[in-house]
């Protein structure tokens, strides 16, 4: 058996390497390709560390069982193509190879002098470094356009973020297809150039760095200081209990120092990164075993207030300043730095800190750290940033443009994978501007519109909007957000297809029929709904009319009544989409679908504004604990529609949201959303 991935087989992958990282490297791969019986072998010379590494493997995929993370019968699979030797013959066959050994050059230079001699010659080498540059790890090798760094995130079962680092020599399309495989492995792949440390350790060790300083400089204690850095950047853990989960007190030593060499310039000859005084103590009394005195669970180091103020605003100065220092740098956008930052780290991202302060204050911080530390330098991308006044628009969306016959087609892709790519306004705002520019370019003939990621296309519209309606005039303003976008890309005078790469879920349903075709991943359980009734609502963007139109109201009602999903071959059986393909096809299916029907060759048909003749008999439908008040509006809005116009019976739909905002289950069913997760029904009251 194998996974076959974008023109790549892999039947074996190879992980050099069971200390820290590596055995969390394998249980990943473990975890995405075992289905497709991928075997994953795990190499070391010490047969301590692959006992413990096995051991730790092991109970962790028990411990996911546990948690019905995965099935028992998943877990076995995961268990069985795991192997753990000593035998470095065993990485022949392998079509990718990660090496997670100690960060040290010579060393992993050795390693893959040795894996190149084993593998086939178009096999991917991969380093999980987290800091030297690729060009350094893969001088010797014969065959360096299969090489980059992939660096995991503790820890890299769960944590999501892989920076990919190519060097000078990397193959272009070896990059590329990095990009899309991790994503299909359920990754966020963040593309990098080549640099020391990249894009994240830099500000990890910076953060770190900035916190010991403020202990050194009298602020506060060790447990203070780490405590106070959670208010200050956001942190789930501060940065001192951080080093002590992830053991990096010796790496972050050496990195700090390395920063301190190869940052400088002629312009900045004595770049801020230094291993600060507090560290180097550590690491002389206790070795690399030392901790840091950090609060324990439920535990709180309160400073006082004016104390506590100094240490945050130290903290964010310095933060703000690195971060846009290396957006200086150019080597990665500020978009994948936003998601990266916030996604591998767990913090505030940089830009949304310094649109919460005001771009004037957070500039203000940074030139305030700098003055006290005259080593840093006050980037000129936030001294640009606050002189135009305005605050930063983080991108939500992806673009690339896909030549074809006649011009090229846009694929635009909605990134927000922390909430599985939900609509918010600012995301409404942003594919409206995206649709604007497309239609504006005559080389674009056509967009296909996906989700980033392997789990959703639009996992649904922003709930927490949703519990700030506090009127029916609110209300209605919320569906007409919706509609209004909606109703431009049905408009577009240029083919769009939606690409449904996983869950299209309410709002992202609607956006979906919006489109004028579908496509979608083959074998999707749960691939499209609209499960507003569960939420005490109804659908608000065009679901209640698109939805019957489409496939009738004898199918439709039952699914809009009861909020039934439905799978990747039922939504083709009924209609909803025009295809199914497998995951690493589908893009490519769709490009080819908006490219004929851009050239006349195929004809997507328009839902068009005329109305539905006829009388229309509501099938009977059981709605079980849903609420009556509001199945009786979504009755009247759906057969009152279909006798209107499409512009005026999404009108209707609108006006319908509102009353339906005015109801009491409206609350009780948002309310219970946002304490349960819908894990429970809502006690409707049907009223």
């Amino acid at each position: 058996m194998a996974y076959e991935f974008a023109g790549k087989r892999l039947e074996k992958v190879a992980v050099v390497g069971s200390g820290q990282i590596g055995p969390d490297i394998a249980l990943h791969f473990a975890k995405a390709l075992s289905g497709f019986g991928v075997q994953v072998v795990v190499v070391d010379v010490s047969e301590a560390a692959l006992q413990a590494g096995f051991a730790r493997t092991c109970k962790k995929i028990d411990k996911g069982t546990e948690t019905a993370a995965w099935k028992p019968a998943q877990a076995e699979a995961m268990k069985a193509v795991l192997t753990f030797t000593s035998d470095y013959a065993q990485i022949a066959g392998a079509g990718l190879v990660v090496e997670a050994a100690t960060e040290d050059e010579g060393l992993k230079g050795r390693i893959f002098g040795q894996v190149e001699a084993l593998v086939a010659s178009d096999a991917i080498l991969l380093s999980n470094s987290s800091h030297l540059e690729p060009e350094r790890i893969f001088a010797a090798l014969q065959h360096q356009q299969r090489t980059a760094v992939a660096h995991y995130f503790f820890p890299a079962e769960r944590n999501p973020v892989v920076e990919i680092v190519s060097s000078p020599a990397t193959d272009p399309a070896l990059t590329a297809w990095l990009l899309r495989f991790y994503e299909a492995l359920g990754k966020v792949p963040i593309p990098v150039q080549s640099r020391y440390g990249y894009a994240a350790d830099p500000i990890f060790e910076g953060i770190f760095q900035a916190a010991c300083l403020c202990v050194q400089e009298g602020l506060g204690t060790v447990k203070e200081v780490d405590f106070a850095a959670r208010e200050a950047l956001g942190m789930t853990v501060g940065p001192f209990t951080a080093m002590n989960l992830t053991g990096g007190n010796p790496i972050t030593e050496h990195g700090l120092d390395l920063m301190q060499q190869r940052f400088a310039t002629p312009q900045w000859p004595t770049p801020w990164y230094q291993a600060p005084r507090l560290l180097k103590e550590l690491l002389a009394k206790h070795g690399a075993a030392g901790k840091w005195e950090v609060c324990g669970r439920g535990e709180t180091a309160e400073l006082p207030e004016a104390q506590k103020v100094k240490v945050i605003d130290a903290l964010r100065g310095a933060y703000l300043g690195l971060c846009f220092g290396i957006l200086d740098t150019g080597i990665l956008t500020l978009g994948d730095y936003e998601l990266c930052l916030e996604m591998a780290l767990d913090l505030t991202g940089p830009c949304k800190l310094a649109n919460r302060l005001g771009l004037s204050q957070a500039l203000a911080l940074v030139e305030r750290y700098a003055a006290g530390h005259p080593t840093l330098q006050v980037p000129h991308t936030l001294r640009a940033l606050a002189a135009a006044g305005e605050s930063v628009q983080v991108p939500l969306l992806t673009q690339h443009d896909v030549a074809v016959a006649g011009g090229a087609v846009r694929v635009v892709a909605i990134r927000r994978p922390k909430v599985l790519n939900a609509l918010d306004h600012g995301t409404y705002q942003q594919l409206e501007a995206a649709l604007a520019a497309a239609l504006a370019d005559p080389q674009v003939v056509g967009l296909v519109l996906t989700g980033a990621g392997n789990k959703a296309f639009v996992s649904g519209a922003d709930i927490k909007a949703l519990g700030r309606v506090k009127s029916p005039a609110e209300g209605y303003a919320l569906s007409r957000l919706g509609q209004d976008t909606c109703r431009s890309f049905e408009q577009a005078g240029k083919p769009v297809v939606a690409a449904l790469n996983g869950l299209a879920f309410g709002g992202g349903f609607e956006l979906a029929l919006a489109c004028h075709a579908r496509v979608a991943v083959a074998g999707v359980r749960t691939l499209v709904g609209l499960p507003e009734v569960n939420l005490g609502i109804i659908p608000g963007a065009g679901g209640t009319q698109r939805l019957p139109r489409l496939i009738g109201v004898d199918k439709a009602l039952p699914l809009l009544r009861t909020g039934a999903p439905l799978a990747s071959e039922q939504a083709l059986a009924l209609g909803i989409v025009r295809s199914l393909h497998p995951a690493d096809q589908l893009l490519d299916a769709a490009v080819e679908l908006v490219a004929q029907a851009a050239a006349g060759q195929v004809q997507l048909p328009h839902l068009g504004q005329q109305a539905q003749a006829g009388d229309v008999s509501l099938p009977q439908t059981d709605i079980g604990h849903r609420s009556r008040a509001v199945d009786a509006i979504l009755c009247e809005v759906v057969t009152q529609g279909l006798g209107l116009p499409l512009d005026a019976a999404l009108e209707a739909e609108c006006r319908a949201f509102e009353r339906i905002c005015a109801l009491q289950d409206m609350q009780i069913g948002v309310q219970n959303f946002a304490a349960t997760g819908g894990k429970l029904p809502a006690p409707f009251v049907h009223a």
